[in-house]
């Protein structure tokens, strides 16, 4: 499946006519009260509306099969006719989801990087100002009418009003998600990454550690990776330079590590994504098209989707088993947790389902109840990699396999990528039997249906994991055992 990543772009102000009087209902008079008489005000203007298009933070939508979704990254790309194993990076799968940045530049999940439209002082303001008096007006002589028909059923002739000084103390028990969201949002910051030519966009990030690092989307923070310039500001208004530590595309995970870290961090708990089911709560916290610190909640709609996705502007693709969530996931969202119901991190949100068309004018696309967050306990593992040695390290089986969809599994090409052996000579594959021809069709007890869930699947795991594959040849199914090889690096 594709999807597109997040990433907005700040949308323009809605043009509106020029204002036509509109004359406002006068009230009466009451109790010797002059008429204020009529009051001219602005008509309404006319009407305007608003990871597999935009690109973003998140990645927009897997594909409609059951093949790999286009996760983390925006938009849909052509398809590749092979992707060998150890050859990297692999040619973008067919139709590849964008991130959540909404595809502003590369950002990720995130509103594109540029000051916003001036306001405008007319048309909607003043329709809604309009409005507002015309309901206090109506508020006015309700309470007038009201006051007067007490009045005249008070025998006593005198009325007391007794009424509580307060509406007593809110308490928000743990496990809520007000109280949730106010435990993991001082730990988590809105990023905004920019070129050296001043390109950028925004996302979201995470405290990871006590030592400064924050955890991301690659894609968020892509424009910063070369001479570019990073910073993430947290709630209060803080806000820290920072330089990228190490990014993984493949995945779509980078570390950033904070200038000057304050030293009371409070990393957010990770929690454990193999034990996630479908149906658990979950609550997603980013900046949607900008807004920064926003809260939204939905539930875990669906587990191990494959998801390949690319933010839209012909960087290789990134594949995951993508938990799904229903929770309201924009561009902007890219790069943020994904939490449970008791605060801990079960995924980083990347790319997210959409239709074609955005809102807004903007051409980006919005939420449509499909996002796709990274597992977090392969987060985590990539993560620890890139701050220990800067560079990602991938697991591999050493051949090159078909991305076409429609095949039924992945099919091990008859040449590799620039003519070389579609099995690596000596490679785990060629150790385990495997052939150019042959098509897999389940990687343990999962069922393997196209070359991008192949790949999403094996880099589940660590080199070094001994994996069961399954796989047809002339028509005969058969199994084989396979330990995994390592590839170190996106190139």
């Amino acid at each position: 499946m594709s999807t597109e990543n997040e990433g907005n772009a700040v949308p323009p102000a809605p043009s509106a006519p020029p204002p036509a009087p509109v004359d406002a209902p006068a009230a009466s008079a009451h109790q010797g009260h002059p008429d204020p008489g009529a009051a001219p005000y602005p008509a309404a203007p006319q009407g305007y509306g608003p990871q597999d298009t935009p690109a973003g933070d998140a990645h927009q939508d897997p594909a409609a099969r059951g093949g790999a979704p286009g996760g983390p990254h925006a938009g849909t790309g052509a398809h590749a006719s092979s992707v060998p194993d150890p050859a990297w990076p692999p040619p973008p799968p067919p139709a590849t989801p964008s991130y959540g940045d909404g595809g502003a530049g590369h950002g990720g999940w995130g509103a594109s990087y540029q000051p916003p439209a001036p306001k405008n002082g007319g048309g909607r303001g003043r329709t809604i100002a309009a409005v507002l008096v015309a309901a206090l007006v109506a508020g006015g002589l309700g309470g007038g009418l009201g006051y007067t028909l007490a009045r005249e059923n008070d025998s006593s002739g005198s009325t007391t009003v007794s009424s509580s000084t307060s509406g007593g103390n809110v308490k928000r028990d743990p496990g809520t998600v007000a109280a949730v969201a106010a435990k993991a949002l001082p730990s988590t910051v809105t990023i905004e990454a920019q070129s050296s030519s001043g390109e950028g966009g925004t996302g979201t990030g995470f405290v990871f550690d006590t030592q400064g690092h924050i955890v991301t989307n690659s894609h968020v923070v892509a424009e910063a990776v070369d001479g570019g310039k990073v910073s993430a500001t947290f709630p209060n208004g803080k806000k820290y330079a920072g330089e990228v530590v190490g990014h993984a595309q493949g995945y779509d995970v980078a570390v950033i590590k904070l200038d000057d870290a304050p030293s009371d961090l409070k990393p957010l708990t990770l929690g454990n994504s193999d034990d996630v089911a479908v149906g658990d709560s979950t609550i997603a916290i980013g900046a949607p098209f900008g807004l920064s610190n926003t809260v939204t909640t939905g539930i875990i709609s669906a587990k191990n989707r494959p998801v390949a996705s690319s933010d839209g502007s012909g960087s290789q693709a990134s594949y995951m088993s993508a938990l799904q969530t229903d929770a309201s996931i924009n561009p902007g969202n890219s790069g943020g947790p994904l939490l449970d119901a008791q605060g801990n991190v079960i995924g980083i949100n990347s790319a997210i389902q959409s239709t074609s068309n955005g809102g807004f004018g903007t051409g980006q696309a919005g939420s449509i109840g499909l996002g796709f967050a990274i597992p977090i306990n392969q987060a985590k593992y990539v993560a620890q990699e890139l701050i220990e040695t800067g560079k990602p390290v991938y697991a591999k089986i050493g051949a090159s396999v078909s991305l076409e969809e429609g095949a039924d599994g992945a099919k091990i090409t008859e040449e590799g990528a620039g003519g070389s052996e579609p099995v690596d000579p000596g490679g785990p594959a060629d150790k385990a039997g495997l052939e150019p021809g042959d098509v897999i069709t389940k990687l343990d007890d999962r069922v393997i249906d196209s070359g991008p869930t192949l790949i999403g699947e094996i880099w589940t795991h660590k080199p070094g994991d001994e994996v069961t594959i399954t796989y047809e040849r002339d028509g005969k199914e058969r199994t084989t055992e396979l330990t995994l090889g390592s590839r170190v690096g996106d190139s």
